[in-house]
């Protein structure tokens, strides 16, 4: 375990600026990209992650690898995933420059994390500052497609995070609350303020803690359940009633599947546990 102090190892923000010099790189808006170069937040980060000494993690859009770095002093492998061509060719040599003794425990997978299904080892913590733009889409794919992801901290713009953590009857409960739900017990876990990041964005940003949990017991598949809700919030100032008519074929068919469900047509999505939305799904089929 490194023992070097944040100045030697992780990433400052002239060491930033350096390496993006080096390798002409100019953060991207069309990709998310906001480089962290305060090493005191990437090592909270992990702290709050509650990174273990025998974790696989996987991060997604690790960047310059600032928090990769951090990532590799506390958990036994780390996996990186980076779509930008010029950042994956350069994190391993960034990595063997700064922890050498740690190299052997990181891989990286050049690809749209969107699209990856496999990883080099089974993931038990996902951690990541995820690109603003696709945070919500990513996070649900890597809990789909790794069940393996028992612990999840991810840093997104605090909308994101407030919408992710939102109860039923919150007024930004919605689509990515639910779906988030149905995998795992989601809480906000802190604030990080604009000028950690390189370039500074326009927005604040949040933690959002998700732990794995069992899906809501339901005969209904999660495609079953996630078309309810899609359904629902499409419409949201609608009641359910309506809101669900394309859904079951006509108002009726829904008053019918709410009713079998125990939910009152003329609730509103924004009302809903996921457990509630899985009744649903299941009083129709």
């Amino acid at each position: 375990m490194s023992t070097t102090e944040p100045s030697d190892v992780l990433l400052g923000p002239a060491d930033i600026r350096e390496l993006a010099a080096a390798l002409g790189v100019r953060p991207t808006k069309q990709r998310g990209q906001n480089f962290v170069i305060d090493a005191n937040t990437v090592r909270r980060i992990v702290r709050t992650a509650g990174v273990r000494e025998d974790d696989v993690v996987v991060e997604v859009g690790p960047g310059l690898g600032s928090l990769t770095l951090a990532l590799l002093e506390a958990a036994d492998q780390v996996v990186a995933v980076e779509i930008d061509d010029v950042l994956a060719a350069a994190l391993p040599s960034t990595i063997l420059a700064r922890m050498p003794e740690r190299a052997p425990r990181f891989s990286l997978v050049h690809s749209d994390a969107m699209q990856v299904t496999q990883l080099p080892a089974e993931p038990t913590a996902l951690v990541a500052n995820l690109p603003y733009n696709v945070a919500v889409p990513v996070l649900l794919h890597m809990l789909e497609h790794f069940p393996t992801i028992e612990r999840t901290l991810v840093m997104v713009q605090a909308e994101v995070a407030d919408r992710l953590a939102a109860a039923p009857g919150n007024k930004v409960y919605g689509v990515p609350s639910v779906k988030a739900n149905w995998y795992a017990e989601v809480k906000r876990a802190g604030s990080i303020g604009r000028n950690v990041f390189w370039p500074a964005p326009n927005v604040d940003s949040g933690l959002v803690s998700l732990v794995r949990r069992d899906p809501p017991k339901t005969t209904a598949t999660k495609k079953e359940v996630f078309a309810v809700v899609d359904a629902a919030f499409a419409q949201r100032r609608k009641t359910l009633r309506a809101a669900l008519a394309g859904w079951a074929g006509s108002p009726a068919a829904a008053e019918t599947a709410l009713v079998t469900a125990g939910v009152s047509p003329q609730a509103r999505g924004e009302s809903l546990t996921v457990e509630e939305f899985a009744r649903i799904a299941e009083a129709k089929a």
